[in-house]
């Protein structure tokens, strides 16, 4: 069987954002690939450095940010700041990436979608901008063919309506043909399910993976609720404080998770079988203008040991395809099993994979 191409490979990542309080570290040593055709979810809590990895990627950082260290690869060509010789050239490189060979899928569609251009407008801007020798009518055309794909009945008519004229769900699936329009090789979703219901979630997630596997576009989904990774991704990285703490298949880190943040967000996921008591996380994290030392959940870790408060871990390796930075890991450490919570809903789940 051929190997998938590799769409997006970041390496040791770090952005830095100035502040008045002092330089915040964001995001800390980052790296992990993205294959095509594949589902990559990153999830985490807020501020854990998600959606600022993902802007470092697309080149959108606030003026206060900035890429102090770390490689990005996209589709075999460097897009690193640093290899560019100045800024003009970046911006002019980035412009003919974004919204063409690499698109993002916007949590809240009002705030993506233009109030007073019609939907049919704003999806021909995108095909015009990338393609200088498709005619209007062209363009017009493939729009109406996008918002068949994703589901808009009527496109012809609908073509010439405003945002404010669709429903939550219909307003997401704009977006997304949006972001299909110019066929990208990867797609960024950036909690695109936040402002819909549970039932429209579900065909926004469903609509995502058909696309996926119909144009082998890779897809990064950002999203911090765990019942959605379960559903659509086939890979996960749980980040923590600017950190990726685990990283592996979506059955690495559901069926054998190892780091006590992976625990913890698992124990406090509801489900329709658990009876116990779901656990919140105590605390809150860390100051990242003043890093920890060592293991950034120490002093939210009930497991922490004393060298979690005086070295980081490293990424310990469990498998081929799994990963996780927890001393908990390490040869000479106590064994401590996931909670009972935990290894409850693991024997259920495969228990349901067998029947």
């Amino acid at each position: 069987m051929e190997e998938k191409k590799t769409i997006l490979d970041v390496k040791h990542l770090r952005v830095d954002f100035t502040t008045d309080q002092g330089t915040v570290q964001a995001v800390r040593d980052v790296s992990f690939s993205v294959k095509e055709g594949e589902i990559l979810g990153i999830v985490g809590e807020s501020g854990s450095g998600k959606s600022v990895t993902m802007y470092s990627v697309m080149g959108l950082l606030a003026q206060n940010g900035s890429i102090n260290e770390g490689e990005i690869v996209f589709d075999g060509e460097s897009i690193a700041r640093k290899d560019f010789p100045d800024n003009r050239s970046y911006e002019k490189k980035m412009r003919e990436i974004r919204g063409n060979t690499m698109a993002m899928i916007f949590q809240d569609p009002m705030t993506f979608l233009n109030p007073v251009l019609t939907i049919g407008k704003q999806i021909r801007e995108t095909l015009l901008n990338h393609n200088p020798k498709m005619t209007k009518k062209e363009a017009n055309e493939r729009a109406i063919e996008l918002m068949r794909q994703v589901g808009i009945p009527a496109p012809e008519k609908r073509i010439n309506q405003y945002p404010f004229e669709f429903s939550g769900g219909m307003r997401q699936r704009i977006v997304i043909a949006i972001a299909l329009a110019n066929k990208p090789k990867l797609i960024i979703a950036d909690e695109p399910t936040t402002a819909l219901d549970v039932t429209i979630q579900a065909q926004v997630l469903e609509l995502i993976q058909e696309m996926s596997r119909q144009t082998g576009a890779a897809v990064i989904m950002i999203t911090h609720d765990l019942g959605i990774v379960a559903e659509t991704c086939d890979r996960v990285a749980v980040m923590y404080a600017g950190k990726i703490i685990e990283y592996g298949t979506s059955d690495d880190i559901f069926y054998d998770p190892k780091h006590p943040y992976t625990w913890a967000l698992l124990t406090s996921m509801p489900d329709l079988d658990t009876k116990e008591k779901l656990e919140a996380i105590p605390g809150t994290p860390p100051n990242l203008i003043y890093p920890p030392v060592g293991d950034a959940f120490a002093e939210r870790n009930k497991y922490a040991m004393e060298i979690d408060f005086e070295e980081q871990p490293p990424l310990f390796k469990v498998s081929d395809t799994h990963y996780a930075a927890t001393w908990l890991l390490h040869p000479n450490a106590p064994k401590v099993k996931p909670p009972k919570i935990i290894l409850d809903r693991i024997k259920r789940m495969k228990k349901l994979g067998r029947e």
